[in-house]
């Protein structure tokens, strides 16, 4: 089914200092030479249907949930009902009578086909923050004498360095040092000093992909665990941390897989090494018997003991919502489209940006990206904001890089076209120039 033709710009979503709708005279420009060979694309995608599961305003050509998934079309309604029978109706009694009490494993049994486990391997809890610190301080625990090093790279997403930081300096030099090589040094970095590795599957700015499969085996062999980054990578494409052999990970709920805007995050740990692992975050959800009040702590079995505080209900049904958009979903046609979405881009990029400053950032090869595309261009913020001014979101990360991502639920390979003609438009005809496209937000 092809999309239909979007061609005013429109919405209110904005991550920068111009945002959509601020005032270009013209909008999102039609997929250009090869709309026949898109349109026909569109026809065969056993994924569109789909794409009727979400709310994307009119207009807009989104390729910027690789940061926030839209909102299902389901979610609105559901949070009401939950709002009004279950926390204004039962009040209460909601934890055991609307299962309450279970909705973060009943949530994290949902992300586990996404990511290749069993349902009792990972829960919905926290952030991935959070879930980071508590893996981490339970592998430090248990590593073997001599082994203290958090070993990363230095362009792995910041958060993940501050925690590990942040962990080590709690710990001291002695317990606990981070270490950062550069990305292609990590895996000859794997020495006997090595306490844990803190991988990113998915490089946030550029979209590499890091053979997750042939990491874990490189690092089981040197005996070193991992803790796979998963946020950019979980709904985008298919998983198989069992059968690759990776036993933790942490992820997101807010980009690929839609649990709307701070949605709670997931920890994964294998069935095998979850009863040998003990977080300090002790909060009484995590406990073995959190009604008994009493002082010592027990942790629960299972996945439970990496729970904390009281679940934020609210957010958890929100995050199920984006999770039920997955149902029915063939997960190798789900990586197929997300692979030939980002072929596609680059092509059309090649073909129709030449000489107008842009380079490609990302891997051009499909097995070594993510879903997402970035383009290198010196101005490159201000051309993102002049894009959303159009009606086309993606964002920018520094120093030049214009981020596009390809969900494959909701995206149509016509808006593909539709986004390299519009870029092609705002840099042919120089509108990122305007003073009012340099201007910055919190957010960008």
């Amino acid at each position: 089914m092809a999309a239909p033709d979007r061609r005013r710009a429109g919405g209110a979503v904005s991550g920068g200092g111009a945002g959509v709708g601020s005032g270009a005279g013209t909008g999102v420009v039609g997929p250009g030479p090869h709309a026949a060979e898109l349109a026909g694309r569109d026809r065969r995608d056993p994924l569109s249907r789909f794409r009727e599961r979400f709310r994307i305003p009119e207009g807009l050509l989104y390729l910027d949930g690789n940061s926030l998934g839209p909102p299902p079309r389901s979610v609105e309604a559901e949070i009401s009902r939950r709002i009004r029978e279950e926390w204004g109706g039962d009040l209460i009694g909601a934890w055991n009578r609307r299962g309450w009490f279970h909705l973060s494993e009943r949530v994290g049994a949902r992300i586990a086909p996404l990511v290749g486990v069993e349902a009792d391997e990972v829960i919905a809890a926290d952030s991935v923050s959070l879930n980071l610190f508590k893996l981490l301080a339970a592998l430090l625990g248990r590593a073997p004498a001599g082994r203290r090093i958090v070993l990363s790279d230095r362009g792995n997403f910041p958060t993940d360095l501050y925690m590990a930081e942040g962990l080590a300096a709690l710990l001291g030099g002695e317990r606990a040092e981070l270490r950062l090589v550069e990305p292609a040094a990590l895996e000859g970095a794997l020495g006997a000093e090595v306490a844990v590795a803190l991988v990113t599957q998915v490089d946030f700015r550029t979209g590499r992909k890091r053979d997750l499969r042939a990491f874990t085996a490189a690092a089981r062999a040197a005996g070193v665990p991992v803790i796979w980054d998963l946020s950019h990578s979980a709904g985008a494409f298919r998983l198989r941390l069992g059968e690759d052999g990776a036993e933790f990970a942490v992820g997101c709920g807010y980009k690929y897989l839609n649990g709307g805007p701070g949605a709670p995050g997931f920890v994964v740990v294998s069935r095998q090494r979850q009863a040998e692992l003990e977080t300090p975050l002790r909060g009484w959800m995590g406990h073995a018997r959190p009604f008994d009040f009493v002082p010592e702590y027990e942790p629960a079995p299972g996945m439970r003991r990496f729970l904390t505080g009281t679940p934020p209900i609210l957010a958890l049904a929100a995050f199920e919502e984006g999770l039920r958009t997955f149902d029915g979903v063939d997960l190798g046609q789900l990586e197929a489209k997300s692979r030939e979405m980002g072929d596609l881009f680059i092509r059309l990029a090649d073909a129709r940006l030449d000489g107008f400053g842009v380079t490609v950032a990302s891997p051009r090869e499909a097995a070594e990206r993510g879903s997402q595309v970035s383009l290198r261009h010196p101005q490159g913020f201000a051309v993102v904001q002049a894009l959303r001014a159009r009606g086309v979101v993606g964002d920018f990360r520094e120093p030049d890089l214009m981020r596009f991502g390809f969900a494959p639920l909701y995206l149509t390979y016509r808006e593909i076209g539709e986004a390299v003609e519009t870029l092609r438009a705002v840099l042919a005809g120089g509108e990122y120039r305007e003073p009012r496209f340099a201007r910055r937000g919190a957010v960008t």
